[in-house]
């Protein structure tokens, strides 16, 4: 089993496809739905943990492709940087999902990505302007 985390991007016209079930019907994929924003008549998008054979993901990915939806990896979506870090800790204050955290044993900041869920709080909170969004994929779609 291969897991992959996409952000799909669709416009208002594709708003009607039943993204989610296509995925779980016709290509035997589990997904785990991180945050979405939806909004009839708008351009939308939805950020997936996407789990399923490497074959299936694949032709997963070309069907949304072809449907004209965006395809963009995003296993990396939020981006620290550390230079620019003070390790203040305001970013890990507002973290739900544990993504932020501070190392007790350095009092600097550590940055799982693989817990992140994009969801942009700790760029709200930074005061240094160190954490920001970013697609680090070199095959994200344009």
């Amino acid at each position: 089993m291969k897991n992959e985390r996409v952000t799909l991007i669709f416009s208002a016209e594709r708003y009607g496809i039943p993204i989610t079930y296509h995925l779980v019907k016709d290509f035997d994929l589990r997904i785990n739905i991180l945050k979405a924003e939806i909004t009839p008549g708008e351009e939308g998008y939805l950020l997936l943990d996407l789990e399923g054979s490497e074959e299936n993901l694949e032709n997963a990915l070309q069907f949304l492709r072809k449907e004209n939806i965006k395809v963009r990896t995003a296993n990396k979506q939020i981006v620290l940087d550390k230079d620019a870090c003070v390790h203040c800790g305001a970013c890990t204050a507002v973290c739900f999902s544990q993504a932020m955290v501070m190392n007790p044993a350095t009092w600097e900041v550590e940055f799982h990505s693989e817990k992140c869920i994009v969801c942009g709080l700790c760029i709200d909170a930074c005061p240094t302007l160190s954490i920001r969004k970013g697609y680090s994929s070199p095959t994200d779609d344009e």
